[in-house]
């Protein structure tokens, strides 16, 4: 990380499946928090999924979703929740609705997990929270 306090490492959870748990983690270093806004951080995150795709062919299953949500998950040395997949709590607060608003403005800090999914399948899930083996 650099020197700038503002700089953060964070961690993408890629949700592909909340009923089986299905999740991948990818990590975004030296992220400007008060200069990168929602819709920032989307575009490095899509950048980062192709150069892993380029890397990893096994990634390419986690390319069939079309994510459209941010979410935070956790903050460091925050309380976690007890679903592997996403935090069900907060949606109001910690779903990021503003591509213009700044990551800081959303209190994300450094090493902060926040998930990425698709809405439409989130909100079914939350209708019936199931998990499946």
């Amino acid at each position: 990380m650099s020197s700038d306090s503002t700089a953060a490492t964070l961690t993408i959870r890629l949700v592909k499946s909340f009923t089986h748990r299905t999740c991948k983690n990818l990590i975004l270093k030296d992220i400007d928090l008060t200069a990168t806004t929602v819709a920032g951080l989307r575009e490095k995150i899509i950048e980062r999924m192709a150069s892993e795709k380029e890397k990893d062919q096994k990634f390419a299953r986690f390319l069939n979703v079309e994510y459209d949500t941010l979410k935070l998950y956790t903050k460091a040395h925050g309380a976690k929740t007890m679903n592997l997949a996403i935090n069900l709590d907060h949606d109001e607060d910690w779903i990021m609705n503003d591509d213009e608003k700044l990551l800081v403005d959303y209190g994300i800090e450094h090493e902060t997990e926040i998930s990425y999914f698709n809405r439409s399948m989130y909100d079914d899930y939350k209708k019936n929270v199931v998990i499946e083996w």
